[in-house]
């Protein structure tokens, strides 16, 4: 009975997807990013990190199809020289990176909290929310600008840049665990008085193994769609993060490091710099997004609209 249940969903999703003209094209974008942005150094023209490729003669080019420009930088060049399409491939694959990074940090931190405050309740379940609630309090960026402030400001410059990726990791996925916290604790609280929980408890299964083998899976569906959304939040939270000079270095450039980059230039006539990353930013976050609402649709029947 379980595995037909198993494969119903499967098959109404896929063919919901196959309707969902929107989620397909979404899907089909994000996939070509995705994959051009892993495939960066067999993909990308130049490699911004090599030095020796890097010419500051080449400076501010503009795009090949302009007045000025080489077919030699299809995008333009950066101010450092760097071709501007390879550095955007390059730069994608970072921000992919920290987003999927501090979403499986966020998860793995709400759903452990929001399972144990669900399901043991009491005064546990009190502090556990409490907590949440007072981290909600604070805006995620405000806690992201906070801790990326004070570890420059203790280990200095030159140690951020060694460790930026896995602190940016850090400080986006404990800004943001509550949501999971608060939405999976809300879907356990619907689960834990129901006949297979109490089955588990007959039979004499430990709290640990019914939390996280019968509960958990029947909560999945809400953390997949926030999961899709959160993605597209962390990468524009190390996008702003690095716009404000918090977040990626400029030698190991991410979309937003690279919009902060070229904003200084963006009036003197190299928009480019800015311009291309910047359009690349919102189409990634874009597409996830639609995936995201696609998602929820789907795995809602109460909000799908047809």
């Amino acid at each position: 009975m379980k595995q037909s249940l198993e494969n119903f969903k499967d098959s109404y999703l896929f063919y919901s997807f196959k309707r969902d003209k929107i989620a397909m094209i979404s899907f089909a974008i994000l996939l070509v990013l995705v994959v051009v942005s892993f495939s960066a150094p067999l993909i990308a023209p130049y490699n911004p990190y090599d030095a020796e490729t890097i010419d500051i003669l080449n400076s501010e080019l503009p795009p090949a199809w302009m007045d000025g420009g080489s077919t030699q930088f299809l995008m333009g060049t950066d101010q450092q020289g760097r071709d501007l399409l390879s550095t955007m491939i390059y730069g994608m694959r970072l921000s992919v990176l920290i987003g999927l990074g501090a979403v499986v940090l966020q998860a793995f931190i709400g759903i452990s909290v929001g399972l144990i405050a669900g399901y043991i309740g009491g005064w546990l379940d009190n502090f556990l929310m409490r907590l949440a609630d007072i981290q909600l309090s604070f805006a995620t960026m405000m806690v992201a600008i906070l801790i990326s402030a004070i570890f420059q400001t203790v280990f200095g410059s030159s140690r951020y840049n060694e460790l930026a990726v896995p602190l940016l990791v850090v400080v986006i996925g404990i800004a943001e665990w509550p949501q999971y916290a608060r939405t999976v604790r809300a879907s356990v609280l619907g689960e834990k008085g129901k006949e297979y929980v109490e089955a588990a408890r007959v039979v004499g299964l430990s709290s640990t193994r019914i939390m996280f083998r019968h509960i958990l899976p029947n909560t999945m569906s809400s953390v997949l769609v926030i999961s899709t959304v959160q993605v597209a939040n962390a990468i524009m939270s190390e996008a702003a993060l690095s716009f404000l000079g918090l977040g990626m270095p400029v030698n190991r450039p991410s979309l937003g490091s690279l919009i902060n980059a070229g904003f200084e230039y963006i009036f003197s006539g190299a928009w480019w710099i800015t311009l291309f990353p910047g359009i690349f930013l919102v189409l990634l976050v874009l597409v996830i997004n639609l995936l995201g609402d696609w998602l929820r649709d789907v795995l809602n029947p109460k909000l799908y609209k047809g």
